[in-house]
């Protein structure tokens, strides 16, 4: 019987399941300069490093960056700090179409308002280069949409008592025709039994 060695429970640690499906499949590969946009404590990271990839990485809180910062210290240090900013994801620095992938884990569901969400959305879009990879996995209403509670502009109580911008098929389609996208994968969604529903959004800049 073969034996899992421990360092790969270590590396695959707390990564979105998602995501490790992208690489599996080589829709996501080394060769490609990824930005991890919201990275917060930096779930992701450490595999993407790890495996060699050229990554950045932003976040409004000073702290998550300062943590993506001394995890690449650690792993990739030939990486410049300039590859790790404190920004929003709807207002970033990095230049146009500089990306050839682009992670959005648990982020987009956060936004304030309509405005928030199709900035970040918007951005993302401006980064990545013909050709490129946009990864987002987000709450949505889909499979539980009797249970959301509407408040507004898009935001629902959720059964898990939290409050979140949520998206449904409808809009996520529209969203990539608007693009211009071409659906990488259909959309896929895991529904929590009494908690959220989580949707991953994977498409390619035509």
């Amino acid at each position: 019987m073969a034996i899992v060695p421990d360092d790969f429970f270590a590396l695959i640690d707390r990564v979105d399941i998602y995501l490790i499906d992208q690489l599996a499949r080589r829709q996501l590969t080394p060769d490609m300069r990824t930005l991890d946009a919201g990275c917060g404590g930096g779930r992701n990271l450490r595999l993407l490093l790890q495996l060699g990839f050229d990554v950045c990485a932003s976040d409004e809180d000073p702290r998550a960056i300062d943590s993506a910062r001394r995890l690449a210290n650690g792993i990739a240090p030939h990486l410049p700090a300039t590859n790790f900013r404190i920004e929003p994801v709807e207002r970033s620095t990095f230049e146009s179409e500089s990306f050839d992938a682009i992670l959005s884990s648990a982020v987009l569901h956060f936004a304030r308002d309509e405005e928030q969400f199709t900035g970040m959305v918007n951005e993302m879009w401006r980064l990545l280069r013909r050709g490129g990879l946009l990864f987002c996995r987000l709450a949505s209403t889909i499979g539980m949409e009797e249970r959301m509670h509407p408040l507004g502009g898009r935001r629902f109580a959720l059964p898990d008592g939290s409050d979140r911008f949520l998206v449904d098929e409808a809009l996520l389609l529209a969203l990539t025709k608007r693009l211009g996208g071409i659906f990488v994968d259909p959309l896929k969604t895991t529904v929590v039994q009494d908690q959220r529903c989580m949707t991953t959004w994977v498409v390619r800049k035509a």
